[in-house]
């Protein structure tokens, strides 16, 4: 009688005046299958294959080296590296975050499922190959790799197994680059300098320089501007790219879903970083159609009649709606 009167007091009580903690979710913090909602709402996102896996593919050796070039490409590619000197000192995965596999880190999950892709940058369509120079020539500010060479075919190897098990033509959630909301106004490039000062200049350096190792061969924090850092041909050079992985990744230990900056803080400090002086680039061939052309491209022309600081800085909002 007693446990029976228990029952029926406990089960009458509305679920939201039970306790939740992180060892006693209530009733609402589950979904019909059983599982958490914290964890099914994790499991959404994409994760990497297991590297210890790679043991058991014929081509092991290969797809092996094509992650070691993609961690650190300035010790085999980078001016003093053992293989060829044809970059700028950074590695792959300065941008594209835990070898191209963390979520919203520019990661590589989509790259195998959706290429060869039309791309409008170059109006042609592209293969993996070509992607990959691109980044060599914009982002790590150098040369394309020869397609036929062993360290093309070891990244290419990589990224072909990192995207194994996801279908032809998906993109899987977390893949690139977070799409930050815009703000109703230009990014402020003096608010952004505070910014970098408090929270990455003692990682990245005072002057952006980045921080080397003690090999003198690669950084253990890259340059952000200068000679060594990515040119202005690099998508990180557009500003709604660069504020949104600054947002999902910086400073340091920041993820997703645990920023460390407000949206604001993002875009500002991201304008403070591309306002700085950087290697430049030949861009006569990029964006053949102006219509393509995306509204934060910094340097026109334009199909629209927005001036060029505009499409630099912002706001965005006018553009996006034309």
């Amino acid at each position: 009688m007693i446990l029976g009167l228990f029952f029926f007091l406990f089960k009458n009580i509305p679920e939201e005046k039970i306790a939740a903690t992180p060892n006693n979710p209530t009733w609402n913090d589950y979904n019909p299958n059983g599982k958490p909602k914290t964890e099914e709402k994790k499991s959404e996102y994409w994760i990497a294959p297991d590297t210890n896996s790679i043991s058991e593919e014929k081509n092991k050796e290969l797809i092996t080296y094509g992650r070691e070039l993609i961690k650190n490409t300035s010790l085999y590619l980078g001016p003093n590296g053992s293989v060829a000197h044809i970059s700028n000192g950074m590695n792959c995965q300065n941008c594209h975050l835990e070898a191209g596999t963390k979520s919203f880190g520019n990661n590589y999950s989509a790259v195998y499922s959706t290429y060869p892709k039309f791309r409008e940058r170059s109006g042609s369509v592209e293969n993996i190959y070509k992607r990959v120079n691109d980044c060599f020539e914009r982002s790590l500010n150098g040369n394309a790799l020869d397609t036929s060479g062993k360290e093309m075919q070891a990244i290419y190897a990589y990224i072909k197994w990192l995207g194994k098990d996801v279908k032809k033509k998906d993109k899987p959630k977390g893949s690139g680059i977070f799409d930050l909301a815009l703000i109703d106004r230009a990014a402020n490039v003096t608010k952004g300098k505070t910014v970098f000062t408090q929270r990455c200049e003692s990682c990245h350096g005072k002057n952006g320089e980045g921080k080397m190792n003690t090999d003198n061969k690669s950084y253990q924090y890259p340059p952000l501007w200068g000679e060594h850092s990515y040119n202005i041909g690099a998508g990180l050079y557009r500003l709604t790219r660069f504020a949104g992985f600054v947002k999902a990744n910086m400073p340091q230990g920041a993820t997703f879903e645990n920023p460390q900056l407000t949206d604001e803080q993002a875009w500002d400090v991201a304008a403070f970083v591309n306002s700085q002086s950087r290697p430049k680039k030949d861009l006569n061939k990029d964006w053949p159609k102006l219509s393509g052309k995306p509204f934060d491209n910094p340097f026109g022309p334009y199909a629209d009649k927005f001036s060029e600081t505009q499409h630099k800085y912002g706001p965005f909002g006018p553009m996006k709606k034309k």
